[in-house]
């Protein structure tokens, strides 16, 4: 399971997608996220289908990689569609044991929310895929940057996230060494009751707590070492500046984002 965790990681490349500016990946996934959750009918995801997996040719990530990201998530996704499939008001399929509480408006529902759940992470999971955790705090400190005018830390929460993001790959790493570790000692993770596997946890959660402590005092006098003092007065290695190909993208998924509006307020 841990190894299906797969937020954080980079898949180097030289692709159109990971040449975009970060500012421009994430404008992009905001709108695509307002135009997935403006989809209501069988032709609005299908054009996000087309759009989705077309992003995912072109950046050439691993559709496994894509698809084992999605695994820790199947639990959360089955108990939404469940909720709305048993919930949602309308007249019942048909007078059978459960389809008597199962309508034709709950399963659309239901069918929708799970393509959403997963066309969402998929979409996001993309973005951090093909840029570095370097490129996306340079990105979103600069788009937040008019927020320093009333004294928001922006450059503290970009570099936070970035860390952060950084940090996921390393610590899960990490917490399999440790249960790999136990597992040889005896321990056992995967029978017993709910309790029984909450309380063998124990042994994994200290030592992980103490190794993240750990790296987080030396990166933290790494950083001191080098005389960081935050945003005052840095500059940028690499400095962003918009292509044409940039405004291209934002402009087609600006009107991505318009048109499903558009046909949401039309009713299609």
């Amino acid at each position: 399971m841990l190894k299906d965790i797969t937020l954080g990681q980079f898949f180097p490349g030289s692709t159109l997608l990971h040449r975009l500016d970060p500012r421009t990946k994430l404008l992009a996934v905001v709108l695509y996220i307002v135009a997935l959750f403006n989809a209501t009918s069988v032709l609005t995801y299908g054009i996000l289908m087309v759009v989705l997996g077309t992003c995912i040719c072109v950046s050439k990530v691993p559709a496994k990689a894509l698809t084992r990201g999605l695994r820790p998530v199947v639990v959360i996704v089955a108990f939404t569609a469940v909720i709305n499939l048993f919930f949602t008001g309308g007249e019942p399929i048909a007078d059978v044991f459960l389809l008597r509480h199962i309508s034709a408006k709950g399963l659309v529902t239901a069918i929708s929310m799970m393509l959403r759940i997963v066309m969402l992470i998929m979409g996001t999971f993309l973005v951090t895929y093909t840029t570095s955790p370097i490129s996306l705090t340079d990105g979103l400190e600069n788009l937040l940057s008019p927020l320093k005018k009333v004294r928001f830390p922006v450059h503290e929460m970009a570099m936070m996230m970035s860390i952060a993001l950084r940090f996921i790959p390393t610590l899960i790493e990490e917490t399999d060494k440790i249960m790999s570790a136990q597992k040889a000692r005896g321990a056992d993770f995967e029978t017993g009751s709910l309790i029984q596997r909450a309380n063998a946890l124990v042994p994994i959660l200290v030592p992980l707590f103490i190794s993240a402590f750990r790296r987080a005092d030396e990166l933290a006098t790494a950083m001191e070492c080098r005389c960081y003092n935050g945003g005052e007065g840095r500059t940028a290695l690499h400095v962003l500046r918009y292509r044409p190909v940039d405004l291209a993208v934002l402009g087609g998924f600006a009107v991505l984002a318009a048109g499903m509006v558009a046909l949401r307020l039309a009713g299609l």
